[in-house]
């Protein structure tokens, strides 16, 4: 009797096996989501199709919060952290499975419990931070932002209620603890990464049109090779496509500098935008921004300036 009493308490120290699964099964659907948004913002994929329509995504994923940093030119997505938050937690369900931990898997089990409420806890508590961000202060609905907070939370509850928790109370001291540190974190940081100008509704932002550039947007000077290159790039017809509420591009004018941006060809690709040929660019089938087109290939993307120049074969000095 005390032997399967004994047994049947390691049991239910371990936790659910189904419970790990069907974790497992959320943490590979919030992957692929995180992953593809990824993808996409690097501009290894053209574009994603949005449930609900493509500009509330757009303009979501590419507003200030949706970059934790600048690698040389190149983003380094939000979404990037959610993939490795939901790659971490999809290896941590796994592992137990493995058959050279069954036997010995008892401690393990338990600290995998706990770093499946870990990580699922930090990403459920950022991911409310994230919806409050995305209701008011961009003022859009990205329908990809409000899946993977959906997926954070069922995870967190299955963690819950499937791990055989013995002393509730320490979870929930710890979860409250943790949730708080994650709290003021993420807000710290929301109020860092935001712009001076609130992001507001495309409607209600500044248009940075074709050729519409000045001081208050473009603050960096341009070098005499970045303005000699932007000069090269308008004159073999190479094309930036833009969308006036996009950073990024914002950003791609930064590399160049005021002066030299003011020579490129630029398209404007929002709908409501100023001057803008949303046709040409649904034609084209541009649905990154930046996009640029030289020699007939379109990358979507931020470009370093060394990039443009090898792309286009820009034979000037390149001390960019």
């Amino acid at each position: 009797m005390g032997k399967a009493r004994l047994k049947s308490r390691r049991r239910q120290e371990q936790g659910s096996k189904l419970a790990r699964v069907f974790i497992g099964i959320l943490a590979t659907i919030g992957a692929i989501d995180t992953g593809s948004i990824t993808i996409q913002r690097w501009g290894w994929i053209s574009s994603l199709t949005c449930p609900g329509g493509s500009k509330g995504c757009d303009i979501v994923l590419n507003s200030p919060w949706g970059t934790v940093f600048q690698l040389n030119g190149h983003p380094i997505p939000l979404s990037l952290l959610g993939f490795l938050s939901y790659s971490s937690i999809l290896v941590i369900s796994i592992i137990p499975f493995l058959p050279w931990l069954s036997k010995s898997s008892l401690d393990f089990s338990r600290k995998a419990w706990w770093g499946l409420f870990l990580i699922s806890n930090c990403m459920t508590t950022f991911s409310f931070v994230l919806m409050g961000i995305m209701i008011f202060k961009i003022e859009e609905i990205c329908l990809f932002c409000i899946l993977s907070a959906l997926l954070s939370t069922a995870i967190l509850i299955s963690t819950i209620a499937g791990g055989g928790w013995e002393e509730r109370r320490d979870l929930i001291f710890r979860g409250i603890i943790i949730s708080t540190i994650i709290l003021l974190v993420s807000l710290i940081w929301s109020s860092y990464v935001e712009p001076d100008k609130k992001v507001t509704k495309p409607r209600n932002e500044v248009s940075l049109a074709r050729n519409e550039v000045s001081a208050a947007i473009v603050s960096s000077k341009s070098s005499a090779s970045a303005t000699q290159l932007a000069e090269h790039l308008s004159k073999i017809g190479a094309v930036k496509y833009s969308a006036y509420w996009c950073p990024h591009c914002h950003d791609q004018r930064e590399l160049f500098g005021k002066e030299a941006s003011s020579k490129l060809n630029i398209i404007e690709c929002a709908e409501d935008g100023k001057n803008n040929q949303s046709e040409l660019c649904k034609a084209k089938g541009i649905n990154g921004f930046p996009s640029w087109e030289i020699n007939g290939k379109i990358e979507s993307g931020v470009k370093s300036l060394a990039e443009l120049a090898e792309w286009s074969n820009y034979k000037g000095p390149r001390d960019f």
